[in-house]
Formats: C-alpha cells, sequence, structure tokens
C-alpha cells in the first residue's frame, strides 16, 4: 500500500467516484425539478383554468374579480388522457401543480395561494411561469410551484426512475473507466521512477554501467537524462581514478627501481659509491620529488585550495619575461621564438607566478615537439571582456582523438615518449587546473597534419 503508483491509483479513483457522485446528484436533482415542471406546465396549458383566465381578461380587460375564476373551473376538465386523476384539492388548485400564482403583464402578483411571495416577481420566476395571451398579447403570468414526486403518476415516476437508474449506470461505468486509466497512468509514472531506483541501487554496489531510458513527460525524461548524466560522470570519474592510481605506480616504480637496482649494486660491490654515481641517484630522488611535488600541487588546485597571491599583472611585460628565457632553448634548437603582441593587452587580476608557470609548461612542450628550423609564436589580444594569450607551433600536431585528454593527467599523445624524453605528463593537467582557478579556460586545438602543429589558448577575466 506504500507504493506510489497504488497511492495514485486510489487518489485517481478517489477524485474520479467523488467527482461523479457530484455530478449525478446535481444531474438528478436539475432533471426530475425540470421533468416535474415540463408535466405540470403541460398539464397546465392544457387546464380548462388557463382558457377562462384568458376569456375572463378578455371580456373584463383586467384582473379585477379574477378570484372567482380559481373558485369555479373545475381543475381536471380537459388536461389530457391519463391526467383526470390529477384533479383539485381546496380552493379549486389542480392537484400536483403546486400553489398558483397570477401575475399581470409587468409581474404584480394580482391573485395567490401563497402568502410568502413578494408584491412583484422577479424575472426568474416570470421566465418560469406560463404566459396568458389575449388578443396576441401577453396580458399575465401563472405562476406555479412544481408538485412533488408522489404527485406525478406511476408512468411519470417510472420515466424518472429510468433516468436515474441510466445516471446510476453511467456513472458506473466511468467510474470503472476511471480506475482503469488511474491504474494506466499511475504505472506510466511510477515505472521510470522505479527504474531510476533500481539503477541507483546497482551503481551503489558498483555497477556504473547502469543507464535508464529518458522518455515518459519532460520532468521525468529530464531527470533520467541527469540521472544519466551523472552515471556517466561517475564512471568517467572512476575511470580516471584507477588510472591516476596505475599512472602514479608506474611513475614512481621507474625511478624507485633504479634507485633500489643501484643501491643494491653499490652495496655488491659492483657500484663505486663515486661522485658520478652519487649524482645520477641524487637526479632520480629529485625526479621523485617534483613528481611528488606535481602531484599534491594539481591535488590542491582541482580541490580549489591551491593558494593564489593575486595581483595586477601586465601581461607584455609577463610574456616578454616568458620569451626571453626561452630564446636560448630555442635557438639551441634551431627554432624561431616569434611574439605577436598587441601593445596595450589590458592587465590581469592573477598569481603572476602561476601565469608563468603555465606559460613555461606551454612554451617548454612547443619547443619539444616543434623540430628544427620550425617556429613557435606567442600571440595575444582582448576581446569580450577577455584576455587570451596562444602559444602556437609548427610542430607534428595532435591527433583529432587525443585532443579531448591532452589535459587528463599522465596522458601523452605520443606513447614512444618516456617521462625523460616527454616530462611526467602533469605539465597541462597543473596548467589547466591554475587557469580554471583563476576563473579562466584553456583549450588546445590541431589539424592534426605534422608541419602545421598545435594551438594552445589561455583565456583570463580582464581586471574590473
Amino acid at each position: 500500500m506504500n507504493k506510489l503508483w497504488v497511492k495514485l491509483t486510489i487518489a485517481f479513483f478517489a477524485v474520479t467516484l467523488i467527482g461523479l457522485i457530484a455530478v449525478a446528484l446535481l444531474i438528478n436533482n436539475r432533471v426530475s425539478t425540470q421533468f416535474r415542471n415540463f408535466v405540470v406546465r403541460n398539464d397546465m396549458m392544457s387546464s380548462p383554468l388557463v382558457a377562462s383566465l384568458e376569456s375572463f381578461y378578455a371580456k373584463h380587460g383586467n384582473w379585477t374579480g379574477v378570484k372567482t375564476v380559481f373558485e369555479t373551473t373545475t381543475p381536471g376538465m380537459g388536461m389530457g388522457m391519463g391526467h383526470g386523476a390529477r384533479v383539485g384539492h381546496g380552493a379549486g388548485i389542480p392537484h400536483g401543480m403546486g400553489s398558483l400564482t397570477l401575475t399581470d403583464a409587468a409581474g404584480n402578483v394580482v391573485f395567490s395561494h401563497r402568502t410568502d411571495l413578494p408584491a412583484t416577481l422577479s424575472p426568474a420566476e416570470l421566465a418560469d411561469a406560463l404566459p396568458l395571451e389575449v388578443g396576441g398579447q401577453t396580458v399575465g403570468y401563472l405562476h406555479f410551484l412544481p408538485p412533488g414526486k408522489s404527485d406525478l403518476t406511476a408512468a411519470e415516476q417510472a420515466f424518472l426512475q429510468k433516468v436515474n437508474l441510466s445516471i446510476l449506470q453511467a456513472g458506473l461505468i466511468a467510474a470503472v473507466l476511471g480506475l482503469v486509466l488511474g491504474l494506466v497512468i499511475a504505472r506510466g509514472l511510477s515505472a521510470p521512477l522505479q527504474s531510476l531506483s533500481t539503477a541507483a541501487r546497482r551503481i551503489a554496489h558498483g555497477d556504473l554501467s547502469q543507464r535508464v531510458p529518458e522518455k515518459g513527460s519532460e520532468e521525468i525524461a529530464e531527470l533520467a537524462h541527469s540521472f544519466n548524466e551523472m552515471a556517466a560522470a561517475l564512471a568517467q570519474a572512476e575511470t580516471l581514478r584507477q588510472n591516476l592510481v596505475a599512472d602514479v605506480a608506474h611513475e614512481l616504480r621507474t625511478p624507485l627501481t633504479v634507485l633500489q637496482g643501484n643501491l643494491r649494486a653499490i652495496l655488491d660491490g659492483v657500484y663505486q659509491l663515486d661522485k658520478t654515481e652519487i649524482t645520477r641517484l641524487y637526479d632520480q630522488t629529485r625526479h621523485l620529488i617534483r613528481l611528488v611535488n606535481d602531484l599534491r600541487e594539481l591535488t590542491q588546485a582541482e580541490a580549489g585550495q591551491l593558494p593564489l597571491n593575486r595581483v595586477t599583472v601586465n601581461l607584455n611585460t609577463l610574456a616578454g619575461d616568458t620569451l626571453s628565457l626561452f630564446e636560448p632553448v630555442a635557438a639551441a634548437e634551431n627554432i624561431t621564438l616569434r611574439a605577436d603582441l598587441p601593445a596595450d593587452l589590458p592587465p590581469v587580476s592573477a598569481d603572476r607566478e602561476r601565469l608563468l608557470q603555465v606559460l613555461h609548461n606551454l612554451l617548454a612542450n612547443a619547443i619539444r615537439h616543434t623540430p628544427a628550423g620550425g617556429t613557435v609564436t606567442l600571440r595575444g589580444g582582448a576581446d569580450g571582456g577577455s584576455v587570451w594569450l596562444a602559444v602556437s607551433d609548427t610542430g607534428e600536431g595532435i591527433a583529432p582523438e587525443d585532443l579531448p585528454r591532452v589535459f587528463d593527467r599522465f596522458y601523452r599523445a605520443d606513447r614512444a615518449r618516456t617521462r625523460s624524453t616527454g616530462g611526467s605528463g602533469l605539465g597541462l593537467a597543473i596548467a589547466r587546473a591554475i587557469v580554471t582557478a583563476h576563473g579562466g579556460e584553456i583549450s588546445a586545438a590541431s589539424d592534426g597534419i605534422a608541419g602545421r602543429g598545435s594551438t594552445f589558448t589561455v583565456r583570463l577575466p580582464q581586471e574590473l
């Protein structure tokens, strides 16, 4: 009973049933009243009372003394077959027609058996009354109260019972249809939620491949879409975590293995503990420290805990200083280092050392991947409230399938590169984390064609 579809079905059925009962009662009351009015109106039209009243007015020209007509007219005459039993009582009132009231053409009461009426009938009461006409003009109205059910003939009561039975049957059919429709709608609404619940439980137990169909109402489909996006993000995060653990283990294992092997060789007397061997061991420890520091820095940046010493940074000066540092490196590799910067780049609020770290990484990568005789260009500009710097090279470029992953940890597009020739694989990941921490973004573009190279663009918000 605590299931959503059961509650929805009961709610649909309850609302349908209450609505049907209310409508049936209103229809029953209205039909009964209108039918009794119809019966008494027909009886009245065929009654000699109407003809007597019209004759009285035609003879006298007014309603003065009309009371005698009500007292002397035989009510049952001329009322049609089957209605003769509906005969008068009291002062000549047709039985079953209720109390009679006569008004003039303006609605002013002339005669009435009732004592609770105002001097003038309302337009609504006149609309229900029987008009009296003389010479084609309405000279008055004969108003009557509808009879009670007990005043109807057996045939008339049987007709009303059939009408009420038809209303009851229609109500039962509608109630059954409402129950079936409510069940179908409730199941249709709860089925996607049940699928979501089942998929969520499986994800909680480690099955991150779970997805649900994105169908149903707009809200349900949007919920399913959000769930699928969440599941995909969790699966990607789990894949990255596993890759990170594997990559970190691999990156640490190599220098540790070298250290262990060299130390073992020294202990066994294979290598002499001289300055050359100590330098070799020292280089491995430096690499280990650099790798650990890079991982710590990347973790801080991705967690939003990287400390930033924000100051107003002149990007022209920053770019000039960076190019000066790399000019000897580029010259040694026979690579042309160019600058294509406007003289008035807007300043940014940033940590100058962190931005230098980003530019260093991008320029070092560009020089590393550009063959002798190539060109590395640092460009810049401002648009749309942001400032951008772009590093382009004329190297081998990046394959389209590698572009989406160039900023991943330990990812190297060239599988042949090792940590000695291609870095630790954390530089671009750290660069992206630093730029993101500044509220900016970094992107990579390449045609994957040798000689056309690739372009890395850093975009930062202008200082307000």
